[in-house]
């Protein structure tokens, strides 16, 4: 599998996962120059910053395991520039989308974490 042909469809069942289950999108690969965060989505009054993070089903490796202390700091830098831009002020959190795609680039399971850190 090519990495960011992984990562793309990684986004694209996130988001149907996210509309499926009452989120609004807001955002989608959101870049400042602290970073990106790849989708930005509401559900009632909470403002969620998703990381997706794309694997192969047959990884020994949780994908949130990619989600160190410095990604986190990026992440968190780059929704306040959202909020400060957009002039939102909500509850938010941060919530990390592990999806494993089998070897044909077919959804095999999707693992949501809301409050991730």
């Amino acid at each position: 599998m090519i990495r960011n042909k992984t990562g793309v469809w990684g986004e694209v069942f996130t988001a149907r996962y996210l509309r499926d289950n009452g989120y609004k999108i807001l955002s989608s690969n959101y870049v400042c120059r602290f970073g990106e965060i790849d989708i930005i989505a509401q559900i009632g009054d909470v403002v969620c910053f998703v990381e997706v993070k794309t694997r192969n089903e047959k990884t020994d490796i949780r994908p949130m395991e990619a989600v160190d202390d410095g990604k986190q700091n990026r992440l968190e830098m780059t929704a306040k520039s959202f909020l400060s831009y957009t002039k939102i002020e909500a509850e938010t959190r941060f919530d990390v989308c592990e999806v494993y795609l089998n070897d044909k680039n077919e959804l095999s399971n999707i693992n949501y974490i809301e409050n991730a850190f």
